[in-house]
Protein backbone atom coordinates (compact mmCIF):
# COMPACT_ATOMS: atom_id res chain seq x y z
CA UNK A 1 0.00 0.00 0.00
CA UNK A 2 1.45 3.42 -0.97
CA UNK A 3 3.18 5.50 1.73
CA UNK A 4 0.72 8.66 2.72
CA UNK A 5 2.97 10.99 1.85
CA UNK A 6 3.24 9.94 -1.65
CA UNK A 7 3.16 12.67 -3.71
CA UNK A 8 2.69 12.73 -7.59
CA UNK A 9 5.16 14.00 -10.20
CA UNK A 10 3.92 17.39 -12.26
CA UNK A 11 6.30 15.80 -14.79
CA UNK A 12 5.50 12.18 -15.37
CA UNK A 13 1.85 11.98 -13.56
CA UNK A 14 3.64 9.11 -11.41
CA UNK A 15 2.77 8.35 -7.99
CA UNK A 16 6.05 8.39 -5.53
CA UNK A 17 6.44 7.80 -2.40
CA UNK A 18 8.00 10.44 -0.03
CA UNK A 19 11.00 8.10 1.41
CA UNK A 20 12.04 6.07 -2.18
CA UNK A 21 12.37 7.60 -6.16
CA UNK A 22 10.71 4.39 -7.22
CA UNK A 23 7.87 4.92 -9.15
CA UNK A 24 4.63 3.10 -7.74
CA UNK A 25 1.42 2.13 -9.31
CA UNK A 26 -1.23 2.85 -6.83
CA UNK A 27 -4.03 0.39 -6.21
CA UNK A 28 -7.77 0.46 -6.22
CA UNK A 29 -9.56 -0.40 -2.82
CA UNK A 30 -10.05 -3.85 -3.97
CA UNK A 31 -6.49 -3.82 -4.61
CA UNK A 32 -6.29 -4.15 -7.96
CA UNK A 33 -3.80 -1.92 -10.00
CA UNK A 34 -4.68 1.44 -11.76
CA UNK A 35 -3.16 2.85 -14.55
CA UNK A 36 -1.06 6.01 -14.41
CA UNK A 37 -2.89 8.99 -16.10
CA UNK A 38 -1.14 9.64 -20.10
CA UNK A 39 0.78 12.41 -19.49
CA UNK A 40 -0.48 13.77 -22.37
CA UNK A 41 -3.85 14.09 -21.43
CA UNK A 42 -2.64 15.67 -17.61
CA UNK A 43 -2.25 19.31 -17.49
CA UNK A 44 -2.77 21.82 -14.73
CA UNK A 45 -6.22 23.81 -14.87
CA UNK A 46 -3.99 27.00 -15.40
CA UNK A 47 -2.07 26.01 -18.02
CA UNK A 48 -2.92 26.98 -21.48
CA UNK A 49 -4.82 25.51 -23.79
CA UNK A 50 -2.42 24.63 -26.51
CA UNK A 51 0.69 24.31 -23.87
CA UNK A 52 1.79 21.07 -23.30
CA UNK A 53 2.27 19.31 -19.56
CA UNK A 54 6.45 20.32 -19.98
CA UNK A 55 5.97 23.81 -21.99
CA UNK A 56 7.56 26.26 -19.09
CA UNK A 57 5.17 28.76 -16.97
CA UNK A 58 6.57 31.93 -18.57
CA UNK A 59 6.19 30.44 -22.15
CA UNK A 60 2.35 29.74 -20.97
CA UNK A 61 1.51 33.13 -19.91
CA UNK A 62 2.96 34.80 -22.67
CA UNK A 63 0.91 33.02 -25.10
CA UNK A 64 -1.85 33.69 -22.85
CA UNK A 65 -1.33 37.33 -22.72
CA UNK A 66 -0.62 37.54 -26.37
CA UNK A 67 -4.30 35.85 -27.10
CA UNK A 68 -5.71 38.47 -24.69
CA UNK A 69 -4.07 41.28 -26.40
CA UNK A 70 -5.69 39.47 -29.72
CA UNK A 71 -9.04 39.40 -28.09
CA UNK A 72 -8.66 43.61 -26.96
CA UNK A 73 -8.18 44.17 -30.86
CA UNK A 74 -11.27 42.55 -31.99
CA UNK A 75 -13.23 44.71 -33.89
CA UNK A 76 -16.65 43.82 -32.71
CA UNK A 77 -17.41 46.36 -29.97
CA UNK A 78 -20.37 47.98 -27.48
CA UNK A 79 -20.56 51.24 -26.66
CA UNK A 80 -19.66 50.78 -23.08
CA UNK A 81 -16.20 49.25 -24.14
CA UNK A 82 -15.64 51.89 -27.21
CA UNK A 83 -16.33 54.67 -24.25
CA UNK A 84 -13.57 53.00 -22.15
CA UNK A 85 -10.99 53.35 -24.75
CA UNK A 86 -11.95 56.83 -25.08
CA UNK A 87 -10.37 59.63 -22.62
CA UNK A 88 -12.29 60.73 -19.97
CA UNK A 89 -14.20 64.00 -19.85
CA UNK A 90 -13.28 67.00 -17.78
CA UNK A 91 -16.73 69.06 -17.18
CA UNK A 92 -14.23 71.58 -15.54
CA UNK A 93 -12.78 72.37 -19.09
CA UNK A 94 -14.34 75.07 -20.39
CA UNK A 95 -13.40 73.55 -24.13
CA UNK A 96 -14.58 69.65 -23.15
CA UNK A 97 -17.81 71.34 -22.22
CA UNK A 98 -18.34 73.76 -24.81
CA UNK A 99 -17.26 70.55 -27.50
CA UNK A 100 -19.84 68.50 -25.63
CA UNK A 101 -22.90 71.23 -25.80
CA UNK A 102 -21.91 71.85 -29.31
CA UNK A 103 -22.36 68.68 -30.57
CA UNK A 104 -25.85 68.66 -28.77
CA UNK A 105 -26.89 71.42 -30.37
CA UNK A 106 -30.04 71.80 -32.20
CA UNK A 107 -27.73 73.79 -34.91
CA UNK A 108 -25.82 71.70 -35.68
CA UNK A 109 -25.92 69.07 -38.62
CA UNK A 110 -24.12 65.86 -38.45
CA UNK A 111 -22.10 64.49 -40.73
CA UNK A 112 -24.99 61.96 -41.38
CA UNK A 113 -28.94 61.93 -41.10
CA UNK A 114 -30.09 58.42 -39.11
CA UNK A 115 -32.73 56.73 -39.11
CA UNK A 116 -34.51 58.63 -41.81
CA UNK A 117 -33.05 56.93 -44.91
CA UNK A 118 -36.51 55.90 -46.36
CA UNK A 119 -38.15 58.88 -46.38
CA UNK A 120 -34.83 60.32 -48.09
CA UNK A 121 -35.31 57.90 -50.84
CA UNK A 122 -38.91 58.31 -51.80
CA UNK A 123 -38.15 61.64 -51.88
CA UNK A 124 -34.60 61.82 -53.71
CA UNK A 125 -36.39 59.06 -55.88
CA UNK A 126 -39.41 61.76 -56.27
CA UNK A 127 -36.41 64.23 -57.66
CA UNK A 128 -34.62 61.86 -59.94
CA UNK A 129 -37.91 61.02 -61.87
CA UNK A 130 -39.00 64.37 -62.44
CA UNK A 131 -35.26 65.76 -63.94
CA UNK A 132 -35.02 62.73 -65.99
CA UNK A 133 -38.20 63.37 -67.55
CA UNK A 134 -37.97 67.08 -67.28
CA UNK A 135 -41.35 66.80 -65.77
CA UNK A 136 -42.79 69.43 -63.14
CA UNK A 137 -44.04 67.41 -60.11
CA UNK A 138 -44.95 68.23 -56.47
CA UNK A 139 -44.76 66.65 -52.98
CA UNK A 140 -45.49 67.40 -49.48
CA UNK A 141 -43.64 66.28 -46.56
CA UNK A 142 -45.43 65.87 -43.53
CA UNK A 143 -44.59 64.71 -39.77
CA UNK A 144 -44.88 66.01 -36.16
CA UNK A 145 -42.09 68.57 -34.83
CA UNK A 146 -38.87 67.33 -34.39
CA UNK A 147 -38.85 64.31 -36.89
CA UNK A 148 -36.19 65.57 -39.27
CA UNK A 149 -37.65 66.67 -42.03
CA UNK A 150 -35.98 70.14 -42.77
CA UNK A 151 -32.71 68.23 -41.92
CA UNK A 152 -33.71 65.53 -44.45
CA UNK A 153 -34.63 68.54 -47.10
CA UNK A 154 -30.63 70.03 -46.63
CA UNK A 155 -29.19 66.19 -47.39
CA UNK A 156 -31.64 65.47 -50.51
CA UNK A 157 -30.86 68.92 -51.51
CA UNK A 158 -27.20 68.19 -51.39
CA UNK A 159 -27.08 64.69 -53.01
CA UNK A 160 -29.45 66.12 -55.79
CA UNK A 161 -26.75 68.37 -57.32
CA UNK A 162 -24.07 65.63 -56.53
CA UNK A 163 -26.06 62.58 -58.54
CA UNK A 164 -27.42 65.10 -61.32
CA UNK A 165 -23.39 66.30 -61.82
CA UNK A 166 -22.62 62.30 -62.07
CA UNK A 167 -25.39 61.39 -64.29
CA UNK A 168 -24.52 63.93 -66.59
CA UNK A 169 -28.16 65.99 -66.12
CA UNK A 170 -28.12 69.71 -65.96
CA UNK A 171 -28.41 70.52 -62.01
CA UNK A 172 -31.72 72.03 -61.10
CA UNK A 173 -31.45 75.20 -59.64
CA UNK A 174 -32.41 75.78 -55.87
CA UNK A 175 -35.08 77.38 -53.97
CA UNK A 176 -35.58 77.37 -50.21
CA UNK A 177 -38.17 79.32 -48.42
CA UNK A 178 -39.19 79.24 -45.20
CA UNK A 179 -42.37 80.71 -45.14
CA UNK A 180 -42.42 82.28 -41.91
CA UNK A 181 -40.11 84.79 -42.95
CA UNK A 182 -42.46 85.78 -45.90
CA UNK A 183 -44.03 89.37 -45.26
CA UNK A 184 -47.35 88.08 -47.40
CA UNK A 185 -48.29 85.18 -48.26
CA UNK A 186 -48.30 86.45 -52.03
CA UNK A 187 -44.34 87.14 -51.64
CA UNK A 188 -43.43 83.22 -52.30
CA UNK A 189 -44.70 83.97 -55.63
CA UNK A 190 -42.31 87.14 -56.31
CA UNK A 191 -38.91 84.97 -54.77
CA UNK A 192 -39.98 82.27 -57.65
CA UNK A 193 -40.45 84.77 -60.22
CA UNK A 194 -37.30 86.30 -58.81
CA UNK A 195 -34.91 83.42 -59.01
CA UNK A 196 -36.13 82.58 -62.49
CA UNK A 197 -35.25 86.17 -63.84
CA UNK A 198 -33.44 87.33 -61.42
CA UNK A 199 -32.22 90.56 -63.50
CA UNK A 200 -35.20 91.36 -65.63
CA UNK A 201 -38.26 93.50 -64.20
CA UNK A 202 -41.83 92.53 -65.18
CA UNK A 203 -44.74 95.07 -65.63
CA UNK A 204 -46.23 96.13 -62.73
CA UNK A 205 -49.72 95.74 -64.10
CA UNK A 206 -48.24 91.67 -64.13
CA UNK A 207 -48.67 90.01 -61.11
CA UNK A 208 -46.00 87.63 -60.24
CA UNK A 209 -48.30 84.74 -60.15
CA UNK A 210 -49.47 85.80 -63.58
CA UNK A 211 -45.70 85.99 -64.72
CA UNK A 212 -45.24 82.68 -63.75
CA UNK A 213 -48.21 81.16 -65.27
CA UNK A 214 -46.94 82.66 -68.80
CA UNK A 215 -44.09 81.49 -68.83
CA UNK A 216 -45.15 78.02 -67.71
CA UNK A 217 -47.37 77.84 -70.69
CA UNK A 218 -45.27 78.77 -73.18
CA UNK A 219 -43.06 76.26 -75.22
CA UNK A 220 -40.61 79.07 -76.74
CA UNK A 221 -39.68 80.90 -73.32
CA UNK A 222 -39.43 77.40 -71.24
CA UNK A 223 -37.42 75.65 -73.70
CA UNK A 224 -33.40 75.28 -72.67
CA UNK A 225 -34.95 76.44 -68.90
CA UNK A 226 -33.75 74.11 -65.99
CA UNK A 227 -35.58 72.59 -63.76
CA UNK A 228 -36.16 74.25 -60.40
CA UNK A 229 -35.76 72.23 -56.98
CA UNK A 230 -38.19 74.94 -54.93
CA UNK A 231 -38.22 73.51 -51.28
CA UNK A 232 -40.92 75.82 -49.19
CA UNK A 233 -40.78 74.70 -45.36
CA UNK A 234 -43.50 75.99 -42.80
CA UNK A 235 -46.04 75.66 -45.43
CA UNK A 236 -49.07 75.72 -43.39
CA UNK A 237 -48.30 79.74 -42.78
CA UNK A 238 -49.43 79.84 -46.53
CA UNK A 239 -52.97 78.84 -44.89
CA UNK A 240 -55.52 81.63 -45.75
CA UNK A 241 -59.32 81.86 -45.43
CA UNK A 242 -59.75 80.76 -48.76
CA UNK A 243 -57.11 78.65 -49.37
CA UNK A 244 -56.04 80.55 -52.82
CA UNK A 245 -52.32 80.67 -52.18
CA UNK A 246 -51.77 76.57 -51.44
CA UNK A 247 -54.14 75.99 -54.60
CA UNK A 248 -51.97 78.70 -57.01
CA UNK A 249 -48.50 77.25 -55.61
CA UNK A 250 -48.98 73.72 -56.94
CA UNK A 251 -51.04 74.80 -59.55
CA UNK A 252 -47.67 76.30 -60.72
CA UNK A 253 -46.50 72.14 -61.31
CA UNK A 254 -49.37 71.65 -64.05
CA UNK A 255 -48.84 73.96 -66.66
CA UNK A 256 -47.40 72.08 -69.37
CA UNK A 257 -43.93 73.78 -70.05
CA UNK A 258 -43.81 74.42 -65.95
CA UNK A 259 -40.18 73.34 -64.91
CA UNK A 260 -40.98 73.19 -61.17
CA UNK A 261 -40.70 70.47 -58.64
CA UNK A 262 -41.68 71.66 -55.52
CA UNK A 263 -41.85 70.05 -52.29
CA UNK A 264 -44.09 71.36 -49.56
CA UNK A 265 -42.76 70.48 -45.56
CA UNK A 266 -45.12 71.06 -42.63
CA UNK A 267 -46.19 69.83 -39.68
CA UNK A 268 -49.39 69.51 -40.74
CA UNK A 269 -50.18 65.87 -41.95
CA UNK A 270 -53.67 65.79 -43.00
CA UNK A 271 -53.00 69.07 -45.26
CA UNK A 272 -53.07 67.40 -48.31
CA UNK A 273 -56.58 66.16 -47.77
CA UNK A 274 -57.84 69.39 -46.30
CA UNK A 275 -56.58 71.92 -48.62
CA UNK A 276 -55.86 70.38 -51.77
CA UNK A 277 -59.19 69.01 -53.07
CA UNK A 278 -59.30 70.82 -56.24
CA UNK A 279 -56.12 69.62 -56.90
CA UNK A 280 -56.85 65.78 -56.81
CA UNK A 281 -59.74 66.45 -59.08
CA UNK A 282 -57.44 67.96 -61.51
CA UNK A 283 -54.80 64.77 -61.38
CA UNK A 284 -52.71 66.72 -59.51
CA UNK A 285 -52.83 66.21 -55.64
CA UNK A 286 -48.97 65.84 -54.12
CA UNK A 287 -46.76 62.92 -53.37
CA UNK A 288 -47.24 62.35 -50.05
CA UNK A 289 -44.08 61.48 -47.60
CA UNK A 290 -44.91 61.44 -43.67
CA UNK A 291 -42.56 61.48 -40.77
CA UNK A 292 -43.39 59.74 -37.99
CA UNK A 293 -42.14 60.47 -34.98
CA UNK A 294 -38.82 59.17 -33.22
CA UNK A 295 -39.12 55.94 -31.40
CA UNK A 296 -36.71 55.54 -28.61
CA UNK A 297 -34.38 53.09 -30.26
CA UNK A 298 -34.31 56.07 -33.06
CA UNK A 299 -33.45 58.64 -30.42
CA UNK A 300 -30.57 56.66 -29.21
CA UNK A 301 -29.36 56.00 -32.03
CA UNK A 302 -29.17 59.75 -32.87
CA UNK A 303 -27.80 61.19 -29.48
CA UNK A 304 -25.06 57.84 -29.37
CA UNK A 305 -24.50 59.02 -33.50
CA UNK A 306 -23.73 62.70 -32.50
CA UNK A 307 -21.55 61.78 -28.87
CA UNK A 308 -19.37 59.34 -31.09
CA UNK A 309 -17.35 62.64 -32.98
CA UNK A 310 -16.42 63.75 -29.41
CA UNK A 311 -12.92 61.73 -27.64
CA UNK A 312 -14.63 61.40 -24.64
CA UNK A 313 -17.37 60.03 -23.68
CA UNK A 314 -19.77 61.96 -21.68
CA UNK A 315 -23.15 60.17 -20.82
CA UNK A 316 -23.53 57.28 -19.46
CA UNK A 317 -25.25 54.43 -21.74
CA UNK A 318 -28.06 54.37 -18.65
CA UNK A 319 -28.97 58.05 -18.89
CA UNK A 320 -28.94 58.31 -22.56
CA UNK A 321 -31.01 55.35 -22.59
CA UNK A 322 -33.67 56.91 -19.94
CA UNK A 323 -33.51 60.03 -22.08
CA UNK A 324 -34.74 58.18 -25.08
CA UNK A 325 -37.44 56.87 -23.23
CA UNK A 326 -38.72 59.97 -21.80
CA UNK A 327 -38.84 61.76 -24.68
CA UNK A 328 -40.48 58.81 -27.31
CA UNK A 329 -43.19 58.65 -24.53
CA UNK A 330 -43.85 62.32 -24.10
CA UNK A 331 -43.52 63.01 -28.32
CA UNK A 332 -40.77 62.04 -30.06
CA UNK A 333 -39.46 65.53 -30.75
CA UNK A 334 -35.71 65.09 -31.57
CA UNK A 335 -34.90 68.64 -30.91
CA UNK A 336 -36.39 67.78 -27.27
CA UNK A 337 -34.28 64.96 -26.43
CA UNK A 338 -30.84 67.46 -27.62
CA UNK A 339 -32.34 70.29 -24.96
CA UNK A 340 -32.45 67.82 -22.12
CA UNK A 341 -29.40 66.61 -22.88
CA UNK A 342 -27.97 70.68 -23.44
CA UNK A 343 -29.62 71.27 -19.84
CA UNK A 344 -28.21 67.99 -18.27
CA UNK A 345 -24.76 69.63 -19.02
CA UNK A 346 -25.55 72.49 -17.07
CA UNK A 347 -26.95 70.22 -14.16
CA UNK A 348 -23.48 68.76 -14.16
CA UNK A 349 -22.22 72.28 -14.57
CA UNK A 350 -23.85 74.02 -11.58
CA UNK A 351 -22.65 70.85 -9.29
CA UNK A 352 -19.35 70.89 -9.91
CA UNK A 353 -19.12 74.45 -8.90
CA UNK A 354 -21.25 73.58 -5.80
CA UNK A 355 -18.68 70.89 -4.96
CA UNK A 356 -15.27 72.85 -5.60
CA UNK A 357 -16.93 76.20 -3.75
CA UNK A 358 -17.94 74.07 -0.47
CA UNK A 359 -14.29 72.18 -0.46
CA UNK A 360 -12.35 75.77 -0.91
CA UNK A 361 -14.73 77.20 1.96
CA UNK A 362 -13.84 74.23 3.93
CA UNK A 363 -10.29 74.45 3.69
CA UNK A 364 -10.19 78.03 4.30
CA UNK A 365 -12.17 77.46 7.80
CA UNK A 366 -9.50 75.06 8.53
CA UNK A 367 -12.03 71.68 8.54
CA UNK A 368 -10.19 69.27 6.57
CA UNK A 369 -6.24 68.58 6.97
CA UNK A 370 -3.69 68.05 4.26
CA UNK A 371 -4.63 64.93 3.98
CA UNK A 372 -8.40 64.69 3.56
CA UNK A 373 -8.56 67.75 1.42
CA UNK A 374 -6.92 66.18 -1.49
CA UNK A 375 -8.71 62.70 -1.06
CA UNK A 376 -11.94 64.64 -1.57
CA UNK A 377 -11.08 66.67 -4.48
CA UNK A 378 -10.25 62.89 -5.49
CA UNK A 379 -13.52 61.49 -5.03
CA UNK A 380 -15.04 64.94 -6.49
CA UNK A 381 -13.59 64.55 -9.90
CA UNK A 382 -14.57 61.34 -9.71
CA UNK A 383 -18.20 61.48 -9.39
CA UNK A 384 -18.88 64.45 -11.83
CA UNK A 385 -16.73 62.68 -14.61
CA UNK A 386 -19.98 61.65 -16.47
CA UNK A 387 -23.05 62.15 -16.71
CA UNK A 388 -24.83 59.94 -14.26
CA UNK A 389 -29.00 58.54 -14.17
CA UNK A 390 -29.62 60.82 -11.61
CA UNK A 391 -28.35 63.68 -13.45
CA UNK A 392 -30.79 62.85 -16.17
CA UNK A 393 -33.57 62.03 -13.97
CA UNK A 394 -33.08 65.53 -12.86
CA UNK A 395 -32.87 67.55 -16.10
CA UNK A 396 -35.84 65.37 -17.24
CA UNK A 397 -38.00 66.41 -14.14
CA UNK A 398 -37.21 70.13 -14.81
CA UNK A 399 -38.46 69.63 -18.39
CA UNK A 400 -41.37 68.19 -18.81
CA UNK A 401 -42.48 68.41 -14.81
CA UNK A 402 -44.55 71.35 -14.65
CA UNK A 403 -47.24 72.46 -12.48
CA UNK A 404 -49.47 71.91 -15.87
CA UNK A 405 -48.53 68.34 -15.61
CA UNK A 406 -49.73 68.16 -12.27
CA UNK A 407 -52.85 69.91 -12.98
CA UNK A 408 -53.52 67.25 -15.57
CA UNK A 409 -52.80 64.23 -12.90
CA UNK A 410 -54.87 65.82 -10.48
CA UNK A 411 -58.41 66.41 -12.69
CA UNK A 412 -61.49 63.57 -12.81
CA UNK A 413 -60.94 60.78 -15.03
CA UNK A 414 -63.36 62.05 -17.63
CA UNK A 415 -61.74 65.79 -17.83
CA UNK A 416 -58.71 63.60 -18.50
CA UNK A 417 -60.75 61.86 -21.61
CA UNK A 418 -61.28 65.00 -23.14
CA UNK A 419 -58.38 66.29 -23.10
CA UNK A 420 -56.92 62.53 -24.09
CA UNK A 421 -59.58 63.92 -27.40
CA UNK A 422 -58.69 66.91 -28.03
CA UNK A 423 -54.91 65.78 -28.30
CA UNK A 424 -55.75 63.29 -30.63
CA UNK A 425 -57.88 65.64 -32.75
CA UNK A 426 -55.26 68.18 -32.50
CA UNK A 427 -52.71 65.87 -33.87
CA UNK A 428 -53.64 66.00 -37.75
CA UNK A 429 -52.30 70.16 -37.51
CA UNK A 430 -55.69 71.26 -36.64
CA UNK A 431 -55.78 74.76 -35.00
CA UNK A 432 -59.29 73.77 -33.29
CA UNK A 433 -62.20 71.95 -32.96
CA UNK A 434 -66.19 72.58 -32.08
CA UNK A 435 -67.29 70.57 -28.82
CA UNK A 436 -69.57 68.59 -31.05
CA UNK A 437 -66.49 67.20 -33.17
CA UNK A 438 -64.68 66.80 -29.61
CA UNK A 439 -68.04 64.85 -27.95
CA UNK A 440 -67.60 62.45 -31.05
CA UNK A 441 -63.89 61.94 -30.40
CA UNK A 442 -64.31 61.89 -26.30
CA UNK A 443 -67.51 59.29 -26.79
CA UNK A 444 -65.00 56.88 -28.85
CA UNK A 445 -62.35 56.88 -26.17
CA UNK A 446 -64.78 56.08 -23.79
CA UNK A 447 -66.14 53.40 -26.12
CA UNK A 448 -62.53 51.60 -26.87
CA UNK A 449 -62.21 52.15 -22.77
CA UNK A 450 -65.35 50.70 -21.56
CA UNK A 451 -66.23 54.04 -19.57
CA UNK A 452 -69.61 55.20 -19.58
CA UNK A 453 -69.43 58.62 -21.47
CA UNK A 454 -71.46 61.99 -20.59
CA UNK A 455 -73.83 63.70 -22.18
CA UNK A 456 -72.64 66.73 -24.20
CA UNK A 457 -74.44 68.90 -22.12
CA UNK A 458 -72.35 67.87 -19.14
CA UNK A 459 -69.39 67.76 -21.61
CA UNK A 460 -69.72 71.50 -22.28
CA UNK A 461 -69.61 72.28 -18.94
CA UNK A 462 -66.65 70.36 -18.31
CA UNK A 463 -64.94 72.17 -21.09
CA UNK A 464 -65.56 75.36 -19.32
CA UNK A 465 -63.92 74.23 -15.95
CA UNK A 466 -60.86 73.23 -18.51
CA UNK A 467 -61.33 76.56 -19.78
CA UNK A 468 -61.21 78.09 -16.39
CA UNK A 469 -57.91 75.83 -15.23
CA UNK A 470 -56.22 77.39 -18.39
CA UNK A 471 -56.17 73.99 -20.39
CA UNK A 472 -58.43 74.94 -23.11
CA UNK A 473 -59.49 77.92 -24.69
CA UNK A 474 -64.09 78.22 -25.15
CA UNK A 475 -64.95 79.94 -27.61
CA UNK A 476 -69.10 81.68 -28.05
CA UNK A 477 -71.95 80.50 -30.05
CA UNK A 478 -75.66 80.60 -29.54
CA UNK A 479 -75.27 76.29 -29.34
CA UNK A 480 -73.02 74.60 -26.63
CA UNK A 481 -71.77 72.16 -30.00
CA UNK A 482 -71.29 75.05 -31.76
CA UNK A 483 -68.65 76.68 -29.68
CA UNK A 484 -65.27 76.57 -30.86
CA UNK A 485 -62.83 74.57 -28.57
CA UNK A 486 -58.58 75.29 -28.39
CA UNK A 487 -55.72 73.63 -26.79
CA UNK A 488 -53.87 76.62 -24.38
CA UNK A 489 -51.15 73.83 -23.28
CA UNK A 490 -48.84 71.94 -24.90
CA UNK A 491 -49.69 68.31 -25.99
CA UNK A 492 -46.44 66.92 -25.24
CA UNK A 493 -47.72 67.81 -21.72
CA UNK A 494 -50.91 66.15 -21.85
CA UNK A 495 -48.70 63.15 -23.00
CA UNK A 496 -46.33 63.09 -20.32
CA UNK A 497 -49.28 63.62 -17.60
CA UNK A 498 -51.38 60.81 -18.69
CA UNK A 499 -48.69 58.27 -20.13
CA UNK A 500 -48.21 56.16 -16.20
CA UNK A 501 -52.04 55.48 -17.53
CA UNK A 502 -52.44 52.64 -19.87
CA UNK A 503 -55.57 53.38 -21.98
CA UNK A 504 -54.36 56.73 -22.03
CA UNK A 505 -51.40 55.40 -23.00
CA UNK A 506 -52.73 53.43 -26.17
CA UNK A 507 -54.81 56.17 -26.98
CA UNK A 508 -52.23 58.59 -27.95
CA UNK A 509 -49.66 56.41 -29.55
Amino acid sequence: MPSIGAVRSESSGEVRSGSGSTPQKRRSISGGPISPPSPVKWKSPRRSVNGSPKTPSKEIEKDSDAKATRLHKSPMKNLSEIFLDKSKWNPGDSKQMSAAKEALHVSTVPSTVVCREDEQNRIMDFCKACIEHEKAGSLYACGCPGTGKSLSMEKVRRALVDWAGQAGFQPPDLLSINCTSLTNTQEIFSKILEKHQPRKKTKSSTSPLQHLRNIYSKKQQSSGMKMMLIIADELDYLITRDRTVLHDLFMLTTLPFSSCILIGVSNAIDLADRFLPKLQSLNCKPMVVTFRAYSKDQILKILQQRLMALPFPVFQPQALELCARKVAAASGDMRKALSVCRSVLEIVEAELRESVNSLSVSSEKGAFDQQTLPALDSLTNQEINIVRVDHMATALSKTFRSPIVDTIQSLPQHQQIILCSAVKLFRGGKKDTTVGELNKSYVDICKSVLVPPIGILELSSMCRVLSDQGLLKLGQAREDKLKRVTLKVDEADIAFALQGIRFFRNCLQ
